[in-house]
Parts: structure tokens; sequence; C-alpha cells
């Protein structure tokens, strides 16, 4: 649910799930329908997606001759991402969340409650007309 630079198709992705997810939920609800949708909004994980390279074939792996030098920007922001997930919460405590929350009915899951000042951040920057705050530039390195 918020924006900060990198990643954008990643972004992307996640903001077009939301919105669909949402216009889901209005149509089965207007519709009387028994099935329900929510919405899983977790914050950090500790899964491996960071190493999701070791499930490629052999065959269909890149030549690390052909990868091109990573901006130190790029890099760290990736070390940052490694890190974040390392001491994310764990998928188990992630399901505990999703099931709590689809037994009480509830369309947003969101397993970080401390993230909500962020969700707070951008809510207030789209209603207040100004221009988006980027929640973690204080951790970023400058993008070279």
């Amino acid at each position: 649910l918020i924006s900060y630079p990198g990643r954008g198709i990643y972004t992307v992705t996640k903001h077009a799930v939301l919105a669909l997810s949402e216009k889901l939920y209005h149509e089965l609800s207007w519709q009387g329908a028994k099935i329900k949708v929510s919405v899983l909004l977790p914050g950090s994980v500790n899964t491996k997606i960071w190493d999701a390279d070791r499930n490629r074939p052999t065959a269909l792996q890149n030549d690390p001759r052909d990868v091109r030098e990573l901006s130190s920007g790029y890099q760290a922001m990736n070390e940052m991402g490694r890190l974040a997930l390392e001491s994310g919460i764990s998928p188990r405590q992630v399901a505990a969340c999703v099931f709590d929350a689809i037994s009480k009915d509830k369309f947003y899951i969101i397993t970080h409650p401390e993230m909500k000042p962020l969700l707070q951040l951008r809510a207030d920057d789209i209603l207040q007309e100004r221009n988006p705050t980027n929640p973690f530039a204080d951790l970023m390195p400058p993008w070279k």
C-alpha cells in the first residue's frame, strides 16, 4: 500500500491486486455471494524469495558474465530488502494472521500493525493533495 523508489513492477502489481480484490469484494457483496475475498498485506516475512534463482533450471540460469554490474544504491537497497526479510515474521505467523482474519470476515489482513502509520501517511498525502512522501527516505541510500 506504500510506494517508494525501486521495484516498480513489484509495487505496481501489488497495487493492481489490491484494486482488483476491492472490486471483487464489492461485486461479491452486491450479489449476496456466499464466497468472500480478503487481501493479505504483509510486512517483512522471513522467506527465501531473494534466493528465488535457486529454483531456476541450470539451463535457464543467467551467465554471470551477462549480468551487468548494479549501482551501489541498487545493491544497498537489495541488501536492505534481504535483511528486512531475514528479520521478518515467519510464514507460520502469517498463516495464523490469515486464518484469524478470515474467521472474523476481515477483508484487509495486515500482518504488521506497526506499519499503519505509513498507510496513514500515504492517505494523508492523497487527501491533502501533497506530493508523495517516501516513507523510507531516511533509510535508503542515495540512488546512483
